[in-house]
């Protein structure tokens, strides 16, 4: 995955490069590629939207009466069920005009934005009827900024890196936000060429500098609902715990969940034994149990549609933004200790060297016998069982141990991609302040829990495959013929190997990986290949899983917290014909804009956990600026080196300004700078020492100057002829990056 630069990187680079400025001019100067492109592409409409991008135009009109094409927001339906709008640009005195929508056929509801044409109707019961020229999408563009008074009303200061564009808040449309509050404003009227942009506050969120605001930063920064409708509330407390009518009596197993110390929600249990079929020496039944959201959430409801708007839960440090209201991810769907849940639950029968050999799904009612942790299962395992663990040791700690062995075994003969890239974990005080910054702990029962995930999976996909229901897959297709190239030569320029001219297989990436293991060009190797795979998606057609070297695969172990999870309990009820809450025939119909849908918020939740963890992390490191700290660089464009810091995995910049004394050129196909005057190479995985030059928590933006590359002091150029590029050289490096595309090209051809 490319480095994406944040507003005040792209603002930098076209102030320097006033003839580059196009899409591709930033893409190619910050080395972006392939999906990547999306996340930019969104980074670039903000910046639109926020006016520092665009022409500004000017526009004059009558303030009380409205434009003919206008900016609508979608109101409620009334009692009568008619469509009524507000105007988005009303500057009048007055009230705001009446505007009832007259429908052209085209479905609208309440929060659509849309752009309409006017008629004035004066001696009607409404100011204006308006008819829809196109969508413009369904979240108002809106700005996170700091509230500061004036005499004229107010103005708003972005929070964004980049955004030093200030908005006008006129009197009246304050919110009566207080001086220095965070707020969150709405764009009221058109981008001019000369003054500030106007704004109205919709939302009063808070001391800005509070500790616990920066996720909530990131959570409207990122257009994520935090705020479930009433009627949603109101359907989630009218439920009822499920009973046994319908459903298979589990409640006599052991079955246990195995979760984060800190987990908010329950929704897997597992249990496994040796399998008694004379016919299977050796092998297991492994247990899969999965909270039954689908009993309670169910098509056509308001609980439906919000988890649909949501598309998963989100998780922060500090708080999560669930799909689910409390009282069901919290408390009816979650598997709680001693309690009767309803569940689908899958019983697979695996072999001795971990292979599946059969499964089936049941609709049932079970209860947990214990909610356990990671680390504590681990530790029993490991010879020092908690009091809690010494008794379920013998009928349930040790035969999942059992079954993940042979899980393992079949595992390696499979061969999915084992990348290994630690996780970053952010401990928060009681206050919010950050304690530490570490990396989490990697466990076999982490490894166990996820292995028999992915096996429920599979079962689920298989299932549905063969009685030809609809569902949705989980996609991961192989990297595309450039990105493999890129990493060929990455591999290359470490002296290691990727093989070619055969059909890609995750073992040839593993024996990279393996070869990198140990050395100094691991995590260079980790990065460069996780940043050659294409993003996962979803889709109601299957082209297999690439990573886990799968050929069907199908998300059904969270439906808490994945809409497509849900979706696949739904199929699974209507193929086994369980009852009437299965796949309604609108779930059919809109598969493909469901997949398309729930793809893009699972994406907008992970740049919202990792806004947050990059802000936490800037915090952190606000009190050490000026220190010294050791990492490796992980990316180079254009517009400087990324370095990852080795004690926190956090990632910062270093400007071109900020390398040395010398001009360098930048050297796409290698991924390398070169020093004009010292001839001095920079490349990826490169071991350097950097000085913290700037920490902005409220951006999350890290800024570093270089001291030493691969131990060496940072190269100071030549001091006659300062920043002039040496030909000879650059020649040389060009020359030579000619020679390997040709070498590459001839392999390829024969």
């Amino acid at each position: 995955m490319s480095q994406i630069p944040s507003k005040d990187q792209i603002l930098q680079w076209i102030a320097d490069n006033p003839t580059e400025t196009t899409k591709r001019d930033i893409a190619r100067a910050f080395d972006i590629k392939g999906a990547d492109r999306i996340d930019l592409k969104r980074v670039l409409r903000e910046m639109e939207a926020d006016g520092q991008l665009v022409k500004r135009i000017t526009s004059y009109r009558d303030p009380d009466r409205l434009p003919p094409v206008s900016v609508l927001q979608v109101l409620a339906p009334d009692k009568n069920g008619d469509l009524w709008a507000k105007p988005l640009e009303w500057t009048g005195d007055g009230a705001a005009p009446r505007i009832l929508l007259v429908s052209d056929g085209e479905p609208l509801g309440a929060g659509d934005r849309i752009l309409g044409r006017l008629t004035e109707t004066p001696d009607a019961a409404q100011d204006y009827t308006a008819r829809l020229i196109r969508r413009i999408g369904t979240n108002p563009k809106r700005i996170l900024g700091v509230f500061r008074k004036t005499a004229e009303g107010g103005r708003v200061l972005p929070i964004d890196k980049g955004q030093a564009t200030e908005w006008q808040v006129p009197p009246g449309a304050t919110g009566d936000a207080k001086e220095g509050e965070l707020v969150e404003a709405e764009q009221t009227g058109p981008l001019a060429r000369f003054g500030l942009p106007r704004a109205r506050v919709i939302a009063r969120l808070g001391d800005p500098t509070a500790a616990r605001a920066v996720s909530l930063i990131a959570i409207h920064q990122h257009g994520i609902p935090d705020d479930f409708p009433d009627a949603v509330i109101l359907e989630a407390d009218a439920m009822t715990p499920a009973t046994l009518a319908g459903r298979d009596d589990l409640t006599d197993m052991p079955l246990v969940t195995i979760d984060p110390s800190d987990a908010r929600d329950h929704d897997d249990a597992v249990w496994a034994h040796a399998d008694d079929d004379p016919r299977n020496p050796g092998g297991h039944i492994i247990w899969v149990a999965i909270a039954d959201v689908a009993h309670y959430v169910t098509p056509g409801s308001a609980l439906n549609h919000e988890a649909r708007k949501r598309g998963n839960s989100s998780y922060f440090p500090d708080r999560v933004v669930p799909m689910l209201p409390d009282r069901l991810s919290g408390d009816l769907c979650s598997l709680h200790e001693g309690v009767p849940r309803p569940c689908i639950a899958v019983r697979m029968q695996v072999d001795a060297h971990g292979h599946k050999i059969g499964h089936r799904f049941t609709r049932g009612l079970m209860r947990s016998v214990a909610s356990l942790t990671y680390e504590e299962v681990q530790a029993a395992q490991d010879g020092a069982p908690s009091d809690r663990c010494k008794g379920l040791m013998a009928e349930v700690i040790t035969p999942l141990y059992a079954a993940y062995y042979a899980l393992m075994a079949a595992r390696r003969d499979r061969q999915p991609l084992e990348l290994d890239l630690p996780e970053r974990k952010v401990t928060l005080s009681e206050t919010g302040e950050v304690l530490s910054v570490a990396f989490r702990d990697r466990l076999d029962a982490h490894r166990l829990i996820e292995e028999c995930m992915i096996l429920a999976n599979v079962a689920a996909a298989e299932t549905l495959v063969a009685r030809k229901t609809p569902l949705l897959f989980r996609v991961h297709e192989e990297p595309t013929p450039e990105k493999l190239e890129s990493l060929r030569d990455t591999a290359e320029a470490a002296g290691l190997i990727l093989a070619k001219g055969q059909v890609l297989k995750t073992a040839h990436l593993n024996r990279l990986l393996a070869a990198a293991a140990g050395t100094d060009l691991d995590e260079l190797i980790n990065m460069s290949t996780l940043r050659a795979m294409t993003q996962a998606y979803y889709s109601p057609q299957n082209f297999g899983h690439f990573g886990l070297a799968l050929q069907a695969y199908a998300h059904f172990t969270s439906p808490i917290r994945r809409y497509s999870d849900l979706i696949v309990h739904r199929a699974l009820v209507t193929a086994h014909g369980w009852g009437e809450d299965g796949l309604s025939r609108d779930d059919i119909d809109d598969l493909e804009a469901t997949a398309a849908h729930i793809s893009d918020t699972e994406r907008r939740s992970m740049m919202a956990e990792r806004d947050t963890n990059d802000r936490y992390l800037a915090a952190f490191l606000a009190d050490r600026v000026g220190q010294e700290f050791a990492g490796r660089i992980s990316g180079i464009s254009r517009a400087g080196v990324f370095v990852k810091l080795d004690d926190t995995g956090a990632d910062g910049l270093i400007p071109m300004r900020a390398l040395g004394a010398e001009f360098f050129h930048y050297d796409r196909d290698s991924q390398t700078l070169m020093g004009a005057d010292t001839g001095r190479i920079i490349g990826l995985g490169a071991r350097v020492t950097v000085k913290l030059a700037e920490a902005t928590p409220v951006t999350g933006g890290l800024l570093m100057e270089l001291l030493t590359l691969d131990g060496a002091d940072t190269p100071r150029g030549n001091s006659r002829r300062p920043g002039k590029p040496m030909k000879r050289r650059l020649g040389a490096a060009k020359a030579s990056a000619r020679t390997k595309r040709g070498a590459h090209k001839v392999s390829r051809n024969r």
